[in-house]
């Protein structure tokens, strides 16, 4: 896929035997963990696979869809003969409109397709695929461009599907909500439950409250379990230095940081680290 990405769109359709796998050239990369360039969509059509994603695995059979989002980490666990449906396409090329409902999304679990939305995503996903190999179209981008983006909306519904409607969320669900978004853009800098409970207009107790009827976790918790999930990331996906990744995640003393993360993952940053390559 990465050969058209030149153009931040990459798109393909593979068959792979599970026979094959282990002398084909990418094999290493994809059982590594690692991140990709742009949002990405695989779209199972025939088989099954077992991924992990965020450092939790996942057993996905067709018909069915993943999304990962740049951010995430991830790996191929194991697989029986598949056909997948993939699409890779960077912000720059995305509808704004749907790059804010990914960013709200994410992140998503798999999601099984019923018969009559894999019909038309696989139709659609057969229209984008034609597209990307006329070259010769002085219109191809755009034509790849706008068919891509109408299979995100068709995929990204999907995942909408599988959440409840806002109208129908009780007040917890809404501030949960709220909170979640806040803390994905403001972790590395926010840090105390206050600080959020001041930009959500509540007090903290009630912020906390919410959090802990929804979530089962405080707000604290909530904040060091998503600093140590991108501990995990830049531990796994890049050869930063813990002290390093510390200063990233906001953490001027890297003691501190480096006794936190021992005390919730359970090991050190560099025993961690070193676990991808066992």
């Amino acid at each position: 896929m990465a050969e058209n990405f030149s153009q931040g769109i990459s798109i393909d359709k593979l068959h792979i035997k599970k026979s094959d796998f282990k002398t084909t050239p990418r094999r290493e990369e994809a059982t590594q963990s690692h991140r990709d360039e742009g949002h990405t969509f695989h779209i199972l059509e025939n088989g099954s696979v077992v991924i992990e994603i965020d450092f939790q695995k996942y057993k996905i059979t067709a018909p069915a869809v993943v999304y990962m989002h740049p951010n995430q980490v991830h790996r191929i666990v194991d697989f029986t003969n598949i056909t997948v449906c993939s699409l890779s396409i960077k912000n720059e090329n995305l509808n704004q409109e749907y790059l804010k409902f990914l960013e709200e999304i994410a992140p998503s679990t798999p999601s099984t397709l019923t018969n009559d939305i894999s019909t038309i995503i696989f139709e659609t996903f057969s229209l984008c695929l034609k597209f990307s190999t006329q070259k010769s179209n002085r219109l191809n981008h755009l034509l790849l461009k706008d068919s891509c983006n109408t299979l995100v909306g068709l995929l990204i519904s999907v995942f909408l599907n599988q959440n409840m409607c806002l109208n129908s969320l009780s007040r917890f669900e809404i501030i949960a909500k709220s909170f979640n978004q806040l803390l994905e853009k403001n972790y590395c800098v926010l840090k105390r439950p206050a600080a959020y409970a001041k930009q959500l207009n509540i007090s903290t107790h009630y912020l906390n409250e919410s959090i802990k009827n929804i979530t089962g976790l405080s707000i604290s918790q909530c904040i060091r379990e998503r600093i140590i999930l991108e501990a995990k990331r830049l531990l796994y996906h890049s050869d930063k230095s813990v002290k390093e990744i510390a200063f990233e995640l906001g953490y001027d003393d890297y003691p501190y940081f480096s006794r936190l993360f021992t005390k919730t993952v359970g090991m050190s940053a560099l025993a961690f680290r070193n676990k991808r390559h066992d």
